[in-house]
C-alpha cells in the first residue's frame, strides 16, 4: 500500500515550489484483498463477501514536500457491514455506485447504510485519511491554525 502511494506520488512531475499528495486504498477481508470490481458479477461477489463481516480498509498516503522528502502514513479502519439481503445487493449494484471503488463500495454514498460498526478513520474509508494527511503536512512545515 505505502509502496503504491509512493510510486504514484513520484510519478507526478513536481516543480520546486509544489508539493505532491497521492494515495491508495485497499479493502482486506481475512486474507483476501479486494480491489476495484471488474464488472457487476465481481461487485456482487465482493458485496456478498463483505455481508455481515468485518473487514479492514487500508488507506495509504504519500506526501512529497518542498524539500523533496517523501512522507507516508497508513490508516487502518475496521468496518463491519450488516448482513445484506439479495435485494440490497441488487439495488446497490444497479445504482452503479460501487464500480471503480476499492472493495466495491463508497461509504460516502448509499453504502453508509450498510455500516454496522466503524473503528478508525471515516475519511480514510472515503479515500483520504484527513487526520494522517494533516499530520504529514504539519511535519513537512505547513502550519494549521
Amino acid at each position: 500500500m505505502l509502496r503504491i502511494a509512493t510510486g504514484k506520488a513520484h510519478a507526478v512531475p513536481r516543480a520546486a515550489d509544489e508539493i505532491v499528495l497521492a494515495g491508495d486504498t485497499t479493502i482486506a477481508v481475512g486474507r483476501r484483498i479486494l480491489g476495484k470490481p471488474e464488472d457487476e458479477a465481481d461487485l456482487r461477489r465482493m458485496l456478498a463477501l463483505l455481508s455481515g463481516r468485518r473487514h479492514h480498509c487500508l488507506s495509504a498516503v504519500c506526501l512529497i514536500g518542498l524539500d523533496g522528502k517523501a512522507r507516508t502514513r497508513l490508516s487502518d479502519t475496521v468496518v463491519t457491514f450488516k448482513r445484506l439481503t439479495p435485494q440490497e445487493i441488487d439495488a446497490y449494484v444497479a445504482s452503479g455506485e460501487g464500480m471503480g471503488k476499492a472493495g466495491g463500495y463508497a461509504i460516502q454514498g448509499r453504502a453508509e447504510g450498510f455500516v454496522r460498526f466503524l473503528a478508525g478513520s471515516h475519511s480514510g474509508v472515503v479515500g483520504l485519511p484527513v487526520f494522517e494527511t494533516r499530520a504529514m503536512l504539519m511535519s513537512a512545515g505547513y502550519p494549521f491554525g
